[in-house]
Order: structure tokens, then C-alpha cells, then sequence
């Protein structure tokens, strides 16, 4: 696991965040999700800098939609500067399912 990667982990094992069950490094078909809650069917994936823009991350995040996942990507600058604002919004997308994807 990256630095963040491990820091938001902390936040969301052993149902820490809200009471939330989540996994990590998920198998999913041909990919691994980073974390995956599947009673809201939500994938987190925590990105660097490589992931700006990747024709790659957009095919992945549209086979994963189709299996039913919404795909919630954050920076790695995002958990390591600000965890809390992280997990407020997993937590609101967990608890709203009707909640789409911003990027």
C-alpha cells in the first residue's frame, strides 16, 4: 500500500468509519480495487500522480460501473492532507447510493 493508501485504511478497518464494512485490495474480475464497501457497491481508489487523465482508469471505472460499482477516486495529496474530509465523503456516499462520481 502507498502512504496514503495505509492512512485512509486506518480510518476504515475493523468498521472504524461509521460503523462501514469495507475490504481492501478487492479482486474484481480482471482488476484490484483498493477498497471496496459492497453494501453500497462503492470502490474507493486512492490515485497519484499517474492517474491524471488515464484513458486507462476511465475503460476500468466504466467495466466496474457495469458489474454494478460506483468508482470514488481520490489524490493521494487529498487523504494525506485532509483524512477527515475524505471519510465524510465516503461516508455520505455510502449512506446516499443515488450519489454519482465526480471524476
Amino acid at each position: 500500500m502507498t502512504e496514503a493508501e495505509g492512512k485512509l485504511w486506518q480510518e476504515l478497518r475493523d468498521r472504524r468509519l461509521d460503523g462501514i464494512k469495507f475490504r481492501r485490495q478487492v479482486p474484481l474480475g480482471r482488476y484490484v480495487a483498493d477498497f471496496v464497501c459492497v453494501e453500497a457497491n462503492l470502490i474507493i481508489e486512492i490515485d497519484g500522480s499517474q492517474h491524471a487523465d488515464a484513458a486507462s482508469d476511465r475503460s476500468r471505472d466504466a467495466d466496474l460501473k457495469a458489474r454494478g460499482f460506483r468508482v470514488l477516486r481520490f489524490w493521494n495529496d487529498d487523504v494525506l492532507r485532509d483524512v477527515n474530509a475524505v471519510c465524510d465523503t465516503i461516508i455520505a456516499y455510502v449512506r446516499d447510493t443515488s450519489l454519482q462520481p465526480w471524476r
